[in-house]
């Protein structure tokens, strides 16, 4: 191994370029500048998600564990030398996949839509072909081993009915009038215009038609489909309590009140092991296989050199 001090000394058209090192990994180095671009792709990766605490927030959190994740990143593309792999054809599929699904014909036309995004094509492809790398020498150490007996996913799928339960669903039409505008009294002499010709047995998309005031009123009130958790609550109570066909009482909500009638109803129901059995194992397989790679890469790292010349890089 060639023993390295606190700097790198780089020739760049003649001149000499001090660069200094954050960390050494057997023959390879993790330099300042190549840590900083890797935070700042972190950075706009982040922003794509959450924007202001949160994102501050998650950066933080993610920016704690970037140096160890570079760390290894290397130690698994050095394997990946040692092996010899080749994911060339692997690389190759994925990008004719890429141009499939955004409807490109040509490599030409990518590299124009990846740069109009800010994006360099072929640092792209270096990324890719890493990432290919460094999970081709993870798998093909792990994947032979990981092995989800029947006995395991039945059990799983008995002590985890949650994970199997279809929640209630619901479908909903809704007349919906604003309060904007409008004093108190002005309100409720409409709802009870309203109430009252339900009450008489009037056709509830001719109500519709003529009363509501919401966006829903172009679909004849047609406000779709809600599974359990996914309306506001005093909605839900409301609605949880009718039978199909029933319509609710008025509701107050932002900005107006809501009169919802329950079109549809879909109970809620545990499915059959038959029907979990193909995703349960999907996810014990996956848990394996991570605990697996886990395992691998902690041995990997173990007989590996690494020196971190910079512990506190990740408070800068």
């Amino acid at each position: 191994m060639v023993l390295l001090t606190m700097s790198a000394v780089l020739s760049l058209y003649g001149q000499v370029v001090v660069e200094e090192i954050v960390a050494i990994v057997n023959d390879d180095i993790i330099t300042l500048s190549q840590y900083k671009m890797e935070e700042e792709t972190l950075y706009q990766m982040l922003s794509r998600q959450f924007q202001g605490e949160e994102l501050a927030r998650q950066f933080a959190s993610n920016k704690k564990y970037l140096l160890d994740r570079m760390i290894t990143d290397i130690i698994l593309l050095q394997e990946a030398k040692k092996k010899d792999l080749n994911v060339k054809e692997q690389l190759k599929t994925m990008i004719e996949t890429l141009k499939k699904e955004n409807s490109i014909d040509s490599d030409e036309e990518l590299i124009r839509a990846m740069s109009r995004q800010g994006m360099d094509f072929e640092e792209w492809k270096k990324q890719m072909e890493d990432y290919l790398l460094r999970q081709g020498v993870v798998y093909s150490e792990i994947q032979s081993s990981v092995i989800v007996e029947d006995s395991e996913i039945l059990n799983y799928y008995k002590l985890h009915p949650q994970e199997f339960t279809e929640p209630a669903e619901y479908k909903l039409r809704a007349i919906h009038i604003s309060s904007e505008g409008r004093s108190e009294a002005e309100v409720e002499a409409k709802k009870s215009e309203v109430s009252q010709k339900i009450a008489s047995g009037e056709d509830f998309i001719s109500l519709v038609a003529a009363y509501s005031e919401g966006p829903e009123k172009e679909n004849q009130g047609d406000l779709g489909r809600f599974k359990k958790g996914e309306l506001e609550k005093n909605l839900e109570e409301a609605v949880e309590a009718l039978k199909v066909g029933e319509v609710t009482p008025w509701l107050q909500v932002k900005g107006g009140w809501y009169l919802l009638k329950l079109e549809e109803k879909k109970e809620s129901r545990l499915k059959s092991f038959e029907e979990a059995k193909a995703e349960t194992e999907e996810k014990l397989f996956s848990q394996k296989r991570q605990e697996k790679a886990d395992e691998y890469i902690k041995k990997l790292r173990e007989k590996s050199y690494i020196k971190i010349l910079k512990p506190d890089i990740s408070g800068f």
